[in-house]
């Protein structure tokens, strides 16, 4: 990595000196830098395997510091899942504030501040510390180590947070030749990636018992005529506990940045979809022997701890009565076979809600047996029972009664709705159904009616337009009927009146007619 430190010095004259140290003295201590950045060394280091990046720390303090630079293994810690950031940093606080209280108590205790009985323990340099739970100064100080004082490795080993790894001297096949100290079929091995602690600066010394615990299994997967007799199913033989060993290494295969990661990881799959083959025969096998509190419980958890169950939950779905048996629910024609001609009746739909939801909830019961809470498998299977079963009920039976009748086509949409509604409301949850599973189960039979929302809208809007046509024109004939009886009512006022003043005048002539007619005597 860097140029030799020595020149050698030219020999001017004089006779050759014999003194062995001749040509020590005569060097020249000549400064040289590095040949490469610091920069490209740490890109180098990222895509060395952990064998090689051990042997790489030992050649300089300068190579330890970033060997040892605690991002690069909180960054295979992320790229396996088992670095939470959260909790470093709430580690990170309780570190700091232990240290608060340590030197506020040994400000605060006078035998402490004196020297008194306060018991005393050594750190390197030989000086003394008090009997402080936490000193943070002592802390540094341990880390502070020089390299030359650290404690010497036997040859073929080494203690660099890896729980002594044996490491032999020729590796030729990526630590394929690393062996742990766990021992075989150890039951600590089946949970060592969830037991992996956020701390930082010990994110090296985690990641070393991961890398010792899983790289055996997952270095001779990737081995030569091993895939059929692998070491992890040698060492463990229960099916569930085999299924949590590969998924471990899936996760572990995702911090190996080495070359050849890919070859490495494409063997790995390759045995993990074999064993996933032979489990999914098992359970299928089971399906059919109706054995759901035994075999068919047992390999549907062994699915889902291996990958999370998506194939054993398919294989569910596509194999369930609900579907081999959709016909015995009802026939949508009945609704409109059984009513007058022209309209619809809806009870043989509600017979048809009712019973499928019997068969559902009895499925879901089933569902509460088979599968762990980890995994939703109602909703899913509901996703095909609004596909396959509901909305090949509704389809049909809405579009025979649109080229019947209109008025019977907008009461069908609004009558299967609102009974399709009370068939989500009855449909019970599982363990494993999300919080909001009401609402989603709304959503997903609402779906069903998508397709026709807009037929129907249409519909509506021309039937309400015809009736409100007709409705105003039933105003208008009212008002005008009202209109013309008014009218003669004022009119026949008016006659009156003028009758009135004619008879008042007649009654006027005939009551004066004697005054005027006859002579008054006195005149």
């Amino acid at each position: 990595m860097s140029k030799s430190a020595f020149k050698r010095a030219s020999v001017t004259g004089g006779r050759q000196r014999t003194d062995v140290l001749a040509s020590l003295h005569n060097a020249q201590l000549v400064e040289s830098k590095p040949v490469l950045p610091a920069e490209i060394i740490s890109t180098i280091l990222d895509y060395l395997a952990v064998p090689d990046l051990i042997h790489f720390a030992r050649v300089s303090k300068r190579m330890q510091e970033m060997v040892y630079d605690d991002t690069r293994w909180v960054q295979r810690l992320k790229a396996m899942g088992c670095w939470d950031e959260r909790e470093a940093k709430q580690r990170f606080e309780d570190a700091m504030r232990k240290q608060w209280e340590g030197r506020k108590g040994k400000e605060q205790d006078p035998t402490k501040k004196g020297g008194g009985s306060a018991v005393k323990r050594s750190v390197p340099g030989g000086e003394k510390a008090d009997g402080t739970i936490f000193d943070s100064d002592l802390e540094a100080t341990k880390q502070q180590v020089p390299i030359e004082e650290a404690p010497r490795l036997r040859p073929g080993s080494l203690v660099d947070g890896f729980d002594t790894l044996a490491v032999s001297a020729h590796i030729n096949t990526l630590g394929a030749n690393v062996s742990g100290r766990v021992e075989t079929g150890d039951a600590a091995l089946l949970h060592i990636l969830t037991a992996v602690r956020s701390i930082r600066g010990a994110a090296r010394q985690e990641y070393g018992k991961v890398y010792s615990g899983l790289s055996p299994y997952y270095f001779n997967i990737s081995m030569r005529g091993t895939r059929t007799d692998a070491k992890v199913f040698r060492d463990f033989k229960d099916p569930e506990q085999q299924s949590q060993m590969l998924s471990q290494l899936k996760h572990f295969a995702k911090s190996d940045f080495a070359h050849g990661n890919s070859a490495r990881e494409e063997s790995l799959d390759t045995l993990i979809t074999t064993f996933e083959v032979a489990v999914l025969r098992e359970f299928e096998q089971a399906l059919y022997a109706a054995d759901v509190s035994g075999n068919m419980k047992k390999y549907a958890c062994v699915l889902v701890t291996l990958n999370g169950g998506q194939a054993g939950v398919d294989h569910f779905i596509r194999q369930n009565p609900l579907f081999s048996e959709k016909q015995k629910f009802g026939n949508p024609m009945d609704c409109l076979e059984y009513a007058f001609s022209g309209s619809i009746t809806l009870g043989p739909s509600s017979d048809f809600f009712k019973r499928l939801s019997i068969e559902t909830n009895q499925q879901a019961a089933i569902i509460d047996q088979v599968f762990p809470s980890s995994v939703d498998v109602l909703y899913h299977l509901l996703e095909r029972v609004s596909e396959i079963i509901v909305s090949a009920y509704i389809t049909p039976l809405l579009d025979e009664t649109h080229g019947r009748s209109i008025d019977a086509y907008l009461k069908a949409v609004a009558g299967l709705y609102d009974q399709s509604m009370q068939f989500s409301q009855s449909l019970k949850p599982t363990i494993g159904s999300a919080e909001t599973f009401r609402q989603d189960v709304d959503e997903l039979f609402a779906k069903v009616f998508e397709p026709h929302v807009d037929l129907y809208l249409q519909e509506e809007l021309r039937n309400f337009t015809r009736l409100s046509g007709d409705e105003v024109n039933n105003w208008e004939k009212k008002l005008t009927d009202e209109y013309a009886s008014t009218e003669s009512y004022f009119m026949a006022n008016v006659n009156r009146v003028a009758d009135k003043r004619d008879f008042l005048s007649s009654f006027k002539k005939v009551v004066m007619m004697p005054v005027n007619v006859v002579a008054m005597p006195f005149t």
